[in-house]
């Protein structure tokens, strides 16, 4: 039997390239880390915010009233500095219907612009849960950021998103060409994980 305060926590994605980062940077935790797929479907929230921790909090509130379990939400993207930040917010939703169509677009952006084309990845979580009234509550937050560049043409076959337009400034590479363990290492979700990880420890004993 767990001791720890919040036995099951809900991580609100159902992204599995998320899914297996997260639960690559959460393993060891005393807690049952269940995923959207393990609960009744819970329409997803509209994402108003206008930051990746607004859209975070959102997210998480709303899977937690919804389910009544304690949520970890993220919201994250990539931010690129010629093009005033953008796709940010809505990277998810930048034009195009895959992530090659995204590519397309974003360089037909970035054409007029010289290089460097700096960039950084962003990674905003939310921990929500209940309190003893039932009311869903954000009780920890957190960020992750790294920076790099947009290289001028994709690079890679691991990963997922904008994976292989980022060099994350390690070696070159992007992070469509490292490993599963060597991107966990150095990337936004990474880092914002890590953060929780160490709070949730210290935070979730009985």
């Amino acid at each position: 039997m767990s001791s720890s305060r919040w036995p099951i926590i809900l991580i609100a994605t159902t992204n599995p390239g998320k899914i297996r980062e997260i639960r690559r940077a959460l393993e060891g935790t005393p807690i049952d880390w269940r995923t959207l797929a393990d609960v009744p479907f819970v329409p997803e929230p509209e994402e108003t915010g206008a930051t990746f921790a607004e859209n975070a909090r959102l997210k998480a509130l709303a899977y937690a009233s919804a389910t009544g379990l304690p949520t970890i939400a993220e919201d994250s993207g990539l931010a690129i500095d010629a093009i005033g930040g953008r796709p940010g917010v809505l990277s998810a939703r930048y034009p195009g219907a895959t992530y090659a169509d995204k590519f397309t677009s974003l360089y037909r952006e970035l054409a007029p612009h010289p290089r460097p084309w700096t960039a950084h990845f962003v990674a905003a979580l939310a921990f929500a849960a209940p309190d003893d009234a039932g009311t869903a509550r954000v009780v920890y937050e957190c960020e992750g950021r790294v920076d790099g560049e947009i290289v001028e043409s994709p690079r890679g076959t691991h990963g997922f998103g904008y994976d292989p337009i980022f060099v994350y400034g390690t070696d070159g590479r992007t992070g469509g060409e490292l490993s599963d363990e060597e991107k966990l290492a150095v990337s936004h979700r990474g880092r914002a994980f890590r953060i929780f990880r160490r709070w949730i420890s210290d935070h979730a004993g009985s």
